[in-house]
């Protein structure tokens, strides 16, 4: 145990070190004081589990950048990062000897085939003459200018390994995996090779436009179905290569492949509920007080930042409900709302000398994580509903959280009628905001509110009341 008598200067020191370190982003984060090691990440890295699907703020990123930063002498990973990455070069990669949404597959193979060669030359068990000839082709330099390094990759003049003394250029694709596949079962040893693709979004566009949509998902289709090959072919060998993907869950569930129920075989699913994000919790309070402090039991970790008093609520300010919940209805249940609302109490805490964060900082909080979560949804859903900026103007002038459906598409209608708004398919629209929990139902019969992100089978009633999210209401100026 780290604790120590003097409280007073722990609890200081503590949301100091929140308001200062705790990132929203993991890439900015201290991972290895403040990763919180999840059973599924034991899965992904054994390689049973390639695909790893969630949410935005989910976590996704932590996890890439945990195994990334993952050390050890059998341990060699690489991070492919898509982000502001000129998506039109690959589109233009394609193999015309196979249709739509397979002609990318050899590609990816290329890529990832590629990777392992790089991380074989690090790896001072490969024999030094295959590493040598590896060397003419490749650096051992991590990748930081991922265009730059697929554009050297596949250009012509590019000179492929080869089991001779020298690269081999003018190849096909096809020809050009053959090789490196047989350069890798040959030569590879025990090793763990951890290949990570991550923000894979960044040319996700208005899935309602097809011809600008199909090529995205065709290039996605592919690499699963690329790295679900390189998992049979290798399979029945000693030889740890893994490839993972990270990807948004609502573009996972827009890929229509004959092959996608073979995939659950690969894939594993982030999602949180209250128990697993206390532990979370209690384990970065524990972490932020030290790296070796072991993780407290949730209520003493909160305890320690958090007055005990509960957040007075209602008109008379006659109800009262506990400084977690309060702050767990703001949020869709992910990590990384819950940090930008204790970081945030922190930042008020730690500026104004407060011995702990009292209930009236946490309510004075609430309106900037408002602003916060609306900015995180129109984020998430800017590429279904160009128009969600204009939507969401919908809820300010209906100025209510609980309605009727009615209610809604009356108010739309307005929008639509006015040019403001473009998409007239109101029940997309509703459809849309609801798997997004942006709005819930209110059951007819009981209090009981039904929101995706609490049960992702949950589907939208439009015979019941809407409600909207609680997290949202500051910003969209409901009463």
């Amino acid at each position: 145990m780290i604790l120590t008598d003097n409280f007073p200067k722990l609890r200081t020191d503590l949301i100091k070190e929140i308001a200062t370190n705790w990132k929203l982003e993991a890439k900015s984060e201290d991972v290895s004081r403040y990763f919180y090691h999840m059973n599924e990440v034991e899965t992904i890295m054994a390689g049973s589990k390639n695909y790893v699907i969630g949410r935005k703020g989910t976590g996704k990123t932590a996890i890439s950048e945990f195994i990334l930063n993952k050390k050890g002498n059998d341990i060699f990973s690489e991070k492919l990062s898509f982000k502001n990455f000129p998506f039109n070069e690959l589109y233009g990669l394609s193999n015309s000897k196979y249709t739509p949404p397979n002609q990318y597959i050899t590609l990816w193979k290329y890529l990832i085939y590629s990777v392992i060669c790089r991380l074989m030359l690090r790896n001072d068990n490969i024999n030094s003459q295959v590493r040598e000839s590896l060397s003419l082709s490749y650096t051992t330099d991590p990748i930081t200018n991922l265009p730059v390094v697929i554009s050297n990759w596949t250009n012509d003049n590019f000179k492929v390994p080869s089991e001779a003394i020298q690269p081999t250029n003018n190849l096909s694709w096809i020809e050009k995996v053959n090789l490196l596949e047989g350069i890798i079962k040959a030569n590879l040893d025990q090793s763990k090779y951890y290949i990570i693709f991550d923000e894979l979004d960044e040319d996700y566009r208005d899935i309602k436009n097809i011809e600008e949509f199909k090529p995205y998902n065709n290039l996605v289709t592919s690499l699963f179905k690329a790295v679900q090959d390189i998992k049979n072919i290798f399979r029945l060998s000693k030889l740890n290569i893994h490839p993972i993907i990270f990807l948004r869950d609502d573009i996972y569930d827009l890929i229509k492949d004959t092959d996608k129920n073979k995939w659950s075989d690969y894939k594993i699913e982030i999602d949180w509920d209250e128990n697993k994000i206390k532990r979370l919790l209690a384990f970065r309070i524990s972490k932020g007080i030290s790296i070796d402090q072991q993780p407290l039991p949730f209520d003493k970790a909160w305890g320690i930042i958090f007055h005990r008093n509960p957040v007075q609520m209602g008109n008379r300010q006659t109800k009262e409900m506990h400084s977690f919940e309060f702050i767990a209805v703001s949020t869709q249940m992910r990590p990384r709302d819950f940090i930008k609302y204790i970081q945030a109490c922190c930042e008020e805490t730690h500026y104004y000398n407060r011995p702990f964060i009292y209930p009236e900082t946490i309510k004075q909080v609430d309106k900037a994580f408002s602003n916060y979560l609306k900015s995180e949804v129109e984020d998430e859903i800017q590429a279904i509903l160009p128009d969600i900026p204009q939507i969401f103007q919908v809820f300010s002038q209906i100025r209510k959280w609980n309605f009727t459906v009615s209610e809604f598409k009356d108010a739309y209608n307005k929008y639509v009628e006015s040019g403001t708004i473009k998409e007239t398919n109101v029940d997309f629209v509703m459809q849309t905001l609801f798997n997004f929990s942006v709005i819930g139902n209110q059951a007819k019969q009981r209090q009981s509110q039904f929101f995706r992100y609490k049960n992702k089978e949950a589907r939208i009633n439009f015979s019941e009341n809407i409600v909207v999210h609680r997290g949202l209401f500051k910003s969209l100026q409901i009463l």
